[in-house]
């Protein structure tokens, strides 16, 4: 059971911009956040469909620092899990480092 719950089946960077970070949750209260990757545009004269990822964090210090790069384009390294747990997290993302992009 443990393993299920915490083995890290990928890690990796993810960049793009910020767009909302929030605590929520009716019992267990979790930081969950989303990030813009961008989009592709596919039909000329047409809007642009924006890719968003959904992601989750554990950490105060990196929620912290979440907190302060909305509207900005940043780098998250992240972790994934096999199985998040209703405290650890809506999603078996985890974002474990930032870094904003200049």
């Amino acid at each position: 059971t443990y393993l299920v719950f915490n083995f890290t089946y990928s890690e990796g960077n993810r960049a793009g911009v910020v767009i909302k970070f929030s605590k929520k949750g009716y019992v267990f209260k979790t930081y969950e956040g989303e990030l813009n990757l961008g989009g592709i545009n596919t039909i000329t004269n047409t809007a642009q469909v924006n890719q968003l990822w959904q992601f989750s964090v554990k950490d105060q210090a990196v929620a912290d620092s979440l907190m302060k790069c909305e509207g900005r384009k940043v780098s998250l390294q992240y972790k994934e899990i096999i199985k998040a747990m209703p405290w650890q997290g809506e999603t078996n993302y985890f974002v474990t480092g930032v870094e904003v992009i200049e």
